[in-house]
């Protein structure tokens, strides 16, 4: 070989080796503090337990605190993309930040895992979510097992309270559409704000409906006013929860106000209590394990769940996604949003994952448990 070419002839294989071996980055941005924080910490502290290693490729997590902000979301969100230059986006905790970062994710054309609920985070008919996936339940998929619980438990008249945000109303719209088929009155609506110290005058307008039971639609510590409120002035009837109340802090805020409370949740938050033949509880009890083994006993919450299997989806379409392209590229994002696209049977710990074109979420009824509050813990329904 000429001796001139020879530098050249290096330089280059290093610089393909080089790329054969760059990291993938994947950013976050949750609410570890803020009013959301019951939720974005499990998320936050899950990540710590994720591998670092997919398909060969070193895998760095830059978590990012958006304090269950809005604005605070957008800007960290922009930040992983064009500073930290990012192959995928997960977050946010909650739903408004979730819905405020799609057009960010769609822009740099940039795969997002939302950890949020609302079924407008994967709404179709937005064709900025061709780059937007989800983990959590859809609030229709809760909405239709609280009704079912409802009629099977002869309730006929419900009043709904609720955040005033996008989380509140994406509940009261699919909650309202199925109760209205199934013949189930809504006497009420009231919201409050996340941040909001006193409900006295929704909790007072429900009382005088008389209502079968109410519905909480709220996420988080901030859920446990409203029951606490309608308690202490005196309401007697059922109460039911969303999915957005799953884990202990929820229960430490809402105390004994909260017992007999029924609510929707992925199969995780009761792994143990699942049948052996669930096809759910062995990655369920592998989540439950790992976290608990570092935070402690009965800590599992189906938020740090959610971004469990955030990672999940990760682990199976980033070795799909390095066959067509390298990380930090352009063309590897677009393969790892179809890579995503197309995962199928995926079992996480809230379900079996198939996803598809029209479907972001990809979960079926095997991604809902029914569950009670009972003596401070979580009771499945069987």
């Amino acid at each position: 070989m000429n001796k001139k070419l020879k530098p050249l002839v290096g330089c280059v294989i290093m610089a393909l080796a080089g790329t054969s071996q760059a990291d993938i980055n994947v950013g976050v941005t949750l609410s570890a503090t803020g009013p959301a924080a019951s939720l974005g910490i499990p998320e936050k502290n899950t990540f710590a337990l994720m591998p670092t290693s997919i398909g060969g490729q070193k895998i760095n997590y830059i978590v990012l605190d958006d304090a269950s902000d809005t604005t605070s979301a957008v800007k960290n969100t922009r930040k992983l993309i064009t500073e930290n230059q990012v192959d995928v986006v997960v977050g946010s905790t909650i739903t408004p930040n979730s819905l405020a970062m799609i057009d960010v994710a769609a822009e740099a054309e940039t795969p997002m895992i939302s950890m949020a609920a609302s079924a407008r985070i994967v709404d179709m008919a937005n064709p900025k979510v061709k780059w937007v996936f989800k983990t959590p339940q859809n609030d229709v998929q809760m909405s239709t097992a609280i009704v079912e619980h409802m009629l099977n438990n002869k309730i006929q008249t419900v009043a709904f309270i609720g955040f005033s945000d996008a989380y509140g109303e994406g509940w009261y719209q699919e909650f309202a559409k199925i109760a209205e088929a199934r013949k189930l009155k809504i006497v009420a609506n009231e919201r409050y704000n996340r941040a909001d110290t006193s409900v006295t005058g929704q909790a007072l307008k429900i009382i005088s409906t008389k209502p079968d039971a109410v519905l909480v639609a709220g996420s988080g510590t901030p859920a446990a006013l409203p029951q606490k409120t309608l308690k202490e002035k005196g309401y007697k009837g059922a109460f039911y929860q969303t999915h957005g109340v799953a884990n202990m802090d929820f229960l430490r805020v809402c105390g004994k106000d909260c017992e007999g409370t029924f609510l929707p949740a992925g199969p995780v938050l009761v792994a143990g209590q699942l049948p052996d033949s669930n096809p759910i509880k062995k990655v369920a009890m592998d989540y439950t394990t790992k976290y608990e083994a570092a935070h402690g006993k009965g800590t599992t919450s189906t938020f740090g769940a959610h971004a469990w299997d955030a990672g999940i989806l990760l682990q199976n379409a980033i070795p799909v996604a390095l066959k067509k392209a390298q990380p930090g590229s352009k063309e590897f994002r677009a393969a790892l949003r179809d890579a995503l696209e197309g995962l199928k049977n995926v079992t996480v710990s809230h379900g079996i994952v198939n996803m598809s074109a029209q479907d972001h979420l990809g979960f079926d009824q095997r991604a809902r448990v029914m569950v009670e509050i009972k003596d401070g813990g979580w009771k499945l329904v069987q």
